[in-house]
C-alpha cells in the first residue's frame, strides 16, 4: 500500500514539473502574472511570453480562493456523505478495502478519481492553457512574417542584380570607348 502511494506521489510530482520544463525547452522566458480589474498587462520582449490572468477587482486584497475553504467535516456536502456509504459493503478486488482478496487494488483508482474530481472543480488559474494559447498566437503569424521576409529578400536580390548589371554595362562601354592598344612589333 505504501509503495503504491509513494509511486503515485512521485508520479504526481514529476507531472507537476513537466509543464515548466516544457516551457523552458521552447527557449523563451515565461512570465506568469495575476492582474486585477483594469490593470494593464505588461508587454514582454521578443523572447519572453507574458501571460496575464485577469481576476475581478474585488479579489485584489482577498485571501486566495484555495485558502478560503475549510476541510472541516461540518462543511462536507451531503452528496459526498451518501457516496461514502455506497462503499460500506464492498470488499474484494478493486474495492480499496482491507478485507477480501485484492481489496487494495482499487485504491490507486480511487486516488486517481479523487485527483481528477479536484482538478475539474478547481477554480484556480490554468497558466498552462494560457501559455499554449500565446504560443499558438505567435505561431499563427509565423507564415505571414516569413512571406514578408521572403519578399524583402527577393527585392534586395533584384536591386543587387540590377546594380551588378549596370556595373557590367558601364565596364563594357568604357572598354569600347577606350583607344585600342598598338600592335606589338
Amino acid at each position: 500500500m505504501r509503495a503504491i502511494a509513494t509511486c503515485l506521489v512521485s508520479f504526481a510530482a514529476l507531472a507537476g514539473f513537466a509543464a515548466p520544463a516544457a516551457a523552458q525547452d521552447a527557449g523563451e522566458k515565461v512570465n506568469q502574472l495575476i492582474i486585477y480589474g483594469d490593470d494593464v498587462c505588461p508587454q514582454g520582449s521578443a523572447d519572453e511570453i507574458v501571460i496575464c490572468a485577469r481576476k475581478d477587482e474585488g479579489e485584489r486584497f482577498r485571501i486566495p480562493e484555495a485558502l478560503r475553504e475549510s476541510s472541516s467535516p461540518q462543511n462536507e456536502a451531503w452528496n459526498n456523505k451518501v457516496l461514502a456509504y455506497e462503499m460500506v459493503g464492498r470488499s474484494g478486488t478493486m474495492s480499496c478495502s482491507p478485507s477480501g482478496a485484492g481489496g487494495w487494488t482499487g485504491c490507486a483508482q480511487k486516488l486517481i478519481d479523487t485527483a481528477y474530481a479536484e482538478k475539474r472543480e478547481g477554480g484556480d488559474v490554468r497558466f498552462s492553457e494560457l501559455i499554449a494559447a500565446e504560443r499558438a498566437r505567435r505561431l499563427s503569424t509565423l507564415d505571414t512574417d516569413a512571406a514578408e521576409t521572403q519578399k524583402r529578400v527577393e527585392a534586395l536580390e533584384k536591386e543587387y542584380m540590377e546594380r551588378q548589371r549596370q556595373k557590367d554595362d558601364a565596364a563594357a562601354t568604357t572598354a569600347e570607348d577606350s583607344q585600342p592598344l598598338p600592335e606589338p612589333k
